[in-house]
């Protein structure tokens, strides 16, 4: 039997998937630097490489089992952990690759750190001097077979952490995720992450104000709220007195008014909301405040009403178009998003027509637009009329084309005028990158330091992009 002492460990954390998930990915960095290892820049430079998957589609679980094999054949010593939705979903498919030392589902997701020190037999950089001075610890070589930990996702009533930037931990970062919920207790059909996420849970409201305090203190300007469902923020708590009627309640309107009464932040962005949580008092909010980027993403899915039921979703094509459209009112120069399906089991040309039609004559300024992909254990995996990958393709072809002209529209909308942006990291020799109040990629004449709100005039539209000079800071 060949005996080493492990080194201090280094790690990398490589995130796949939403916001939430890459919020999850920076909590699982703090973690594992409290718990005495290294953060490596690269894959390369690691010892230890976490894994944070996704699984809402077929292709996400592709990337993350190329992503292994690459790592396995290009570093051949590292001990990979593969973490997140496909680890909580497959956990066996996961431990079955070569290279993959751990698999730790999202039910253990906030004792990875701890687990990775003991299973990987690393040697914390505070335990270091003790250990060695003290009774050296020894560890046979030679790869063991996968663990896999992963437990009862639902038994998860309460989220407790939030994962927020350290300075030291985020200082290439300008936007930092913060996490406000986590789960869904919708079923739609096609949807597997209720089940690899759990239950609706929210962060509880001095928690969030905490973390924001914090996030502004180590000097980040936007912060974006991010959850799994995030409009359903604070439906799980408790009314404040017993049978309050639910109007008393804290809902998602509450959360921003406090963020915004209570902490220093200069600008909230929203991430992903559902149409009927855009309430009128949410749209009026967003839409009078300064401190709130003027930005709403709106999953749709399906402009067929038939479609929708199918999907069980929770509202119609009429009670969207209303929701989007009063959100154009409100805020003329909003980036309104959404999320397309395409290829959905019944989806006739008609059905297609009805969503391509609906996209047109509403005022989107982008698209995230997926075909259909059929996850095991979902009802829509059982649904007759399964739609042929190449009509699916063409109708995710056609989506494509319609969104690009109007998103073209949009911007070419601001040539003349001033618009907010905040800088981020990249810096091509002739332009530094950011993104204006209303999701748009901006290149700005000249190098300017991250993480600043600047005033711009825009110029042109060039390959996606507002081209825009300084005016002044904000």
């Amino acid at each position: 039997m060949i005996v080493i002492i492990t080194p201090v460990g280094t790690f990398y954390v490589e995130n796949f998937g939403c916001r939430a998930t890459q919020a999850d990915g920076a909590a699982l960095e703090r973690d594992l630097l409290e718990v005495g290892l290294t953060r490596a820049l690269a894959t390369a430079q690691a010892e230890l490489v976490v894994l944070n998957t996704c699984t809402v589609t077929t292709s996400a679980d592709h990337d993350a089992r190329a992503t292994i094999r690459r790592i396995h054949r290009e570093i051949p010593g590292a001990r990979i952990i593969v973490t997140g939705c496909y680890a909580q979903r497959a956990p066996d498919e996961l431990a079955s690759l070569p290279g993959v030392a751990l698999v730790v589902g999202n039910s253990h997701k906030s004792e990875l750190a701890h687990i990775a020190v003991e299973r990987a037999a690393f040697v914390p950089l505070s335990a270091l001097e003790t250990q060695l001075n003290g009774g050296a610890r020894f560890f046979a070589d030679g790869k063991a077979s996968a663990e896999i930990i992963v437990g009862d996702i639902f038994a998860h009533t309460e989220l407790t952490a939030a994962p927020v930037f350290e300075a030291d931990l985020g200082s290439e970062k300008t936007r930092p995720n913060l996490k406000v919920q986590d789960g869904c207790n919708n079923r739609c059909s096609f949807c597997i992450i209720p089940f690899v996420r759990g239950k609706s849970r929210s962060l509880k409201l001095e928690q969030v104000l905490a973390s924001v305090r914090q996030l502004v203190a180590s000097g980040y300007r936007e912060i974006v709220l991010s959850g799994i469902n995030l409009g359903r923020w604070g439906r799980d708590f408790a009314p404040q007195v017993s049978e309050a009627p639910a109007a008393e309640r804290l809902r998602f309107v509450d959360l921003l008014r406090a963020i915004l009464a209570g902490t220093a932040v200069e600008k909230i962005r929203i991430s992903s909301v559902e149409p009927m949580d855009w309430t009128n008092e949410v749209i009026e909010l967003v839409a009078s405040s300064p401190r709130i980027c003027k930005h709403a993403h709106v999953p749709m899915q399906s402009g067929s009403d038939k479609i929708l039921r199918k999907m069980h979703r929770k509202y119609r094509p009429w009670h969207y178009a209303d929701r989007i459209e009063r959100i154009r009112r409100a805020m003329p120069d909003a980036a309104i998003g959404a999320d397309v399906m395409v290829g959905f089991p019944g989806e006739s040309d008609d059905d297609f027509e009805q969503t391509r039609a609906l996209i047109e004559r509403l005022p989107f300024t982008y698209l995230h637009v997926f075909t259909y992909s059929s996850r095991p254990g979902t009802p829509s995996a059982e649904m007759p009329e399964q739609v042929p990958v190449q009509v699916a393709r063409e109708r995710n072809r056609v989506l494509r084309e319609l969104i690009a002209q109007k998103k073209s529209a949009f911007m070419e909308s601001f040539v003349g005028r001033e618009v907010e942006a905040i800088t981020l990291t990249h810096f091509d020799g002739e332009f530094t990158e950011a993104l204006t109040d209303n999701y748009l990629k901006l290149r700005m004449y000249g190098q300017h330091g991250s993480n600043q709100w600047i005033r711009t005039s825009i110029h042109a539209v060039q390959s996606d992009a507002l081209i825009a000079a300084t005016l002044r800071p904000t």
